[in-house]
């Protein structure tokens, strides 16, 4: 799941290590994209922040690092606002949901269980029953009510993965960096990867 911004510049592939390792495990993801205006936002942070335009067929060539042929069998997308889709229903097994970047606002609207958006509502769905969910937040400096926030969701049962990668792997690039956070994610859902050296290995 992806909530309405995404990391800013182009990180030569690996902003999409985490699909690219998931598929290659067997795993099959479903995506949800924020939206802070209107439906067009979305589409524009892709193209401004990772030149990728998400409303492209999805036939049409490699798509988030993936082939078309790969992405048509393992990647599924909904609406924001697709409360029939199956994520809604705790009734769809899944390993585990990913908020990554999560803002200040999904936070907020995911700890109050408003279910304002899909976003929202997939989380309390992963709540209620007792699977991995794991919040990425992005802000900083934090408020009280965020530290609130994440309190509350923390003891719901929610993962809190700060995205502060660690320096200690032989960090290289800006890549290095952002596969160490994918690395620490697929990690909570036990999704099977090489994207950094851990501690202790040569």
């Amino acid at each position: 799941m992806c909530d309405e911004r995404v990391g800013r510049g182009r990180h030569h592939g690996s902003e999409w290590s985490g699909l690219r390792s998931a598929s290659d495990s067997g795993a099959r993801s479903i995506l949800v994209f924020g939206r802070r205006r209107d439906e067009r936002a979305a589409r524009e942070v892709f193209l401004e922040e990772l030149g990728q335009d998400i409303d492209q067929p999805w036939d049409s060539g490699e798509l988030f690092g993936l082939d078309a042929k790969t992405v048509a069998e393992r990647v599924t997308r909904f609406g924001i606002n697709d409360f029939q889709s199956r994520i809604a229903s705790g009734s769809h097994l899944t390993r585990g949901m990913v908020v990554c970047p999560c803002s200040g606002t999904t936070l907020g609207g995911i700890a109050t269980g408003a279910g304002g958006n899909l976003i929202h509502r997939a989380a309390e769905v992963h709540l209620k029953q007792r699977r991995p969910l794991v919040l990425v937040p992005r802000e900083t400096p934090i408020s009280l009510i965020h530290i609130e926030n994440l309190r509350t969701l923390a003891i719901a049962g929610a993962t809190i993965l700060p995205a502060s990668p660690g320096w200690y792997h032989g960090v290289q690039s800006l890549s290095d960096l952002v596969d160490f956070m994918v690395a620490r994610i697929l990690d909570q859902l036990g999704i099977d990867n090489q994207l950094m050296r851990r501690w202790g290995e040569r």
